[in-house]
């Protein structure tokens, strides 16, 4: 999909958001080890695909320089080594219409001046592959050049001409006709050439390719277009996982590309992408623009143990062992005996998300060597995997078959929590001035003690922190937990923002000395709305986790980058003020006991697209502290827009929570329009 269709279709995997892992994901680890496609014994992708698309980057902003450039990048930084092999172009790479003399695509003359052999030349030069675009329809999405229909044998031989190694090959415009019909013109068409070309059927899901796509291409798109969010990446992995059974060499579910590094998520989140992508076997094609990459983005994406366990040969996708409450455990075999496993904290708060062997089904045994793949430490535990997560992290780690637990440490857990004593807000805010109660704990997996383990916390300088008991033990024993409690009180006059607090782990072990873990957590210290009365949008929210893209003070949520909203409208109705938002959503601002009320208009806003007249369902409700005090109950994108009121007295926090319908997510816009919260001076 392309940015004039995007908002049809970034949200189909948000639609399955509460979707649970159903039986196809228990077969991965049932069924016998995968084959190659029956129609496609050529050998081609046996292992997920790993690469660059410049889509999520830069979309139609493309040309044969930042082609040339990646390439160069993917061999000065590492990548290349790192398994990272098609640089691919998305697109608008084409001239607008095709050559009148051949009936052939063309490069487009300002963007590729150079045309696509020499290009595709350049990045084999670099010991690269080469990937390109286009759709099996009568044009691409972006409407800026022709695509394949009815045109599938001069556009594969076109390719196999230029030296094409992998093709994307898109949905749009495709004039009804059937999806395997058209999939499989093209399939035929690309095997005539002769070239070895990987071929990935970007269909959307739409029609279950899961099902048909291994006799068609090797890689097949389960899901809706990402965009860069937390909830669209969790959308699509949700839609994803329960497909296991489905994958294996030469043949993948492919939930779209990566979005590490291009500023929508933080980088905690960006870990659990590529933590996620790559246990679910999923390929790994880099969907930023390098020449801007960071130290951070280029760590995760380059992090070789992680990208072993996509890469691994069996080409098992992970099945789950647990996905209910926001916390999953997924695990996936891997070639030689190893076990990897995920621990994720889907949810918005710390949280300790943990396994056992049994539950993964090892054999019994005394102890067993861990590997985590970020921290790249070995560790050795008596049966529980176990890790205290922030908001929205992943934890991976390899189990080892054939490893002796002897000479590895044990497995040391250390966890922070944060109590603001506020019911129904994130742990982690609080108003200068107040107190919170600050948790650590301590615990030994592992077979051998831990000796003289200590925890000391650490906040702002300036801050106040008391100690509420004894923070050290003597010795911890296997499966035993030291925890210590600390009152932490930000100072009056805090001014408002985000402060980092820490825990330290020390201890010494038989045989491995001393050593020592950290936990981290982000405090919020929130800005007390105004006195008086004001308009929402106008006051600072304390949190914020929205459906699709940011939400906008004064505009629609129009999409997944910042201001590209329009006026608020309901129902025809238009609103100056107001927020544009997107289910699922959550706010919360900090009232301090201070407010009274607040009213607002609710409803679905009217930018939408008039083909899909089914989408756009959603229910809003307002909560004072632990308590709902308004619902919309649900609301359609035909109703006109819903007066709301809610009583505020005595509440510290007040949050806005919109839900989709009983439909998908797309066009879940909810406007909270002209709202008007009264609060008292002083």
């Amino acid at each position: 999909m392309r940015a004039l269709f995007r908002p049809l279709v970034a949200l189909l995997g948000l639609a399955l958001l509460a979707t649970p892992l159903a039986a196809p994901a228990q077969a991965a680890q049932d069924r016998p080890a995968p084959r190659p496609a029956a129609k496609l014994p050529d050998g081609l992708a046996l292992t997920p695909p790993m690469g660059f698309n410049n889509w999520n980057s830069t979309g139609c902003a493309i040309d044969e320089k930042m082609i040339r450039d990646t390439a160069d990048l993917f061999v000065s930084t590492g990548l290349k080594d790192a398994g990272y092999e098609y640089v691919n172009v998305d697109d608008c790479w084409a001239a607008e219409k095709r050559d009148p003399l051949t009936g052939r695509l063309t490069h487009h003359p300002t963007r590729f001046p150079s045309g696509i052999k020499a290009l595709a030349d350049y990045v084999h030069s670099k010991g690269l592959k080469f990937g390109i675009y286009t759709s099996a329809g009568t044009q691409t999405c972006a409407r800026t050049m022709p695509g394949s229909l009815d045109h599938e044998e001069i556009d594969a031989r076109t390719f196999a001409d230029w030296g094409v190694d992998y093709l994307k090959y898109d949905n749009c415009h495709n004039q009804g006709r059937p999806a395997l019909e058209r999939y499989t013109a093209m399939r035929d068409a690309l095997r005539a050439t002769g070239r070895p070309i990987v071929y990935s059927l970007c269909e959307w899901g739409q029609n279950k390719p899961w099902e048909w796509g291994s006799d068609v291409g090797h890689l097949w798109r389960t899901t809706g277009d990402i965009n860069d969010s937390w909830q669209s990446m969790l959308g699509l992995f949700k839609a994803n996982a329960p497909l296991a059974g489905y994958a294996g060499p030469g043949r993948w579910n492919d939930p779209d590309m990566l979005e590490v590094g291009n500023g929508g998520m933080t980088d905690t989140e960006y870990r659990s992408h590529f933590s996620l992508w790559s246990i679910m076997a999923a390929p790994l094609l880099i969907g930023t623009d390098l020449r801007k990459a960071t130290p951070r983005t280029l760590e995760i994406l380059s992090n070789r143990e992680v990208i072993a366990v996509d890469q691994d040969p069996l080409g098992i996708q992970a099945r789950a062992v647990r996905g209910g409450n926001g916390q999953w455990v997924l695990t996936k075999p891997l070639a030689g005996g190893d076990i990897a496993v995920a621990l994720f904290n889907e949810s918005d708060r710390t949280a300790t998300v943990g396994t056992t062997a049994a539950a993964l089904g090892l054999p019994q045994r005394s102890g067993y060597v861990i590997r985590d793949l970020w921290r790249k430490q070995d560790s050795h535990t008596a049966g529980a995997i176990s890790a205290t997560l922030p908001a929205h992290a992943t934890a991976l780690y390899r189990i080892k078959k054939d490893a002796d637990w002897r000479d590895t440490p044990p497995a040391a857990e250390a966890g922070l929590h944060l109590d603001s004593g506020a019911e129904g807000v994130p742990g982690a805010i609080t108003p200068a001035g107040r107190t919170l109660t600050v948790k650590a704990t301590a615990v030994n997996h592992g077979r051998t003690p831990l000796l003289a383990p200590r925890l000391r916390a650490s906040a702002p300088e300036g801050w106040r922190m008391r100690a509420l008991g004894p923070a050290a033990a003597p010795v911890l024993t296997t499966g035993k937990t030291l925890t210590a409690r600390w009152r932490l009180t930000p100072p009056a006059g805090t001014p408002p923002g985000t402060a980092a607090l820490s825990i330290a782990l020390a201890y010494r072990t038989v045989g491995h000395g001393g050593m020592g873990r950290t936990a981290e957590e982000t405090l919020i210290v929130p800005a007390p709305v105004p006195a008086g009365v004001t308009r929402l949008s106008d006051a600072a929210w304390a949190w914020a986790s929205n459906g699709y893209g940011p939400v906008e003070r004064d505009m629609s949520n129009g999409g997944a980058k910042g201001g590209d909203g329009r006026p608020l409208t309901v129902n025809g109705v238009v609103y100056p003020k107001g927020l544009g938002t997107h289910a699922p959503v959550e706010l919360v601002y900090y009232l301090g006991g201070r407010c009274t009320g607040l009213t607002t208009d609710v409803g679905v806003d009217d930018e939408r697209d008039p083909r899909e007249p089914e989408q756009g369902t959603v229910t809003a409700e307002i909560w004072a502290d632990g308590v709902k005090r308004a619902d919309s109950g649900l609301r359609t994108w035909q109703d006109p827009a819903l007066p709301m009121s809610a009583d505020l007295r005595g509440a510290r926090y007040l949050r806005l929570v919109g839900t989709g319908g009983p439909d998908t997510t797309r066009y879940d816009r909810i406007d909270w329009a002209e709202p008007v919260l009264t609060c008292r001076t002083g």
